[in-house]
């Protein structure tokens, strides 16, 4: 009796038992060669039989599924991920190397409209802080309170740096008003 019920136990705890004759141990999903777990099957979507089938328009779209390419809004066209990555490198490089960030993307993939006018944007943001920071060390220099004008206009360039970066991860574009980034190109 004991040892049914520990079968019934390891039946149900472990799954049944592998079948005779079967020369190779039983291998688990995650030792199989070939069989990656990180990647999840692709399967079309079947939406179920009681709706009616939608046509695609302007209310109703859906991203496009593993073609690595996503639609912006405006005149872009498709947005791939290297062209949001450097996108995203115009802004997020500048917590680093200030305006060389931009500088660099913009000469090193200016054939990208999408990447061109990031970095435009990022590198009039950059150009504007180091004229503010150095108008503002001189202008600091006669009158002390004035130091806080740069570091201000900092933490301005700091959240719009934040906020156009995060923008240019998704594959759009959003405008940062002109007291930040400075159009002094375009």
């Amino acid at each position: 009796m004991q040892s049914e019920l520990q079968e019934r136990t390891s039946v149900m705890a472990y799954g049944p038992p592998p079948s005779p004759g079967q020369g190779q141990p039983q291998q688990a999903p995650w030792q199989q060669p070939g069989n990656n777990l990180w990647q999840q099957p692709q399967q079309p979507h079947q939406p179920p039989p009681h709706q009616a089938q939608q046509p695609p328009g302007p209310a109703w779209q859906q991203p496009q599924q593993g073609g690595g390419s996503f639609q912006t809004p405006g005149h872009y066209g498709p947005v791939s991920h290297d062209e949001k990555t450097w996108s995203l490198m115009a802004y997020v490089g500048q917590f680093l190397v200030g305006a060389i960030a931009p500088a660099i993307v913009y000469f090193g993939k200016a054939g990208s409209p999408f990447v061109r006018r990031h970095a435009v944007q990022g590198l009039n943001m950059g150009l504007a802080a180091i004229a503010v920071w150095i108008v503002g060390g001189l202008l600091s220099l006669a009158v002390e309170v004035l130091i806080w004008v740069p570091m201000l206009f900092t933490a301005a360039v700091m959240f719009f740096l934040v906020y156009a970066g995060r923008a240019a991860n998704r594959g759009e574009f959003r405008s940062v008003p002109p007291a930040v980034a400075w159009p002094l190109l375009k």
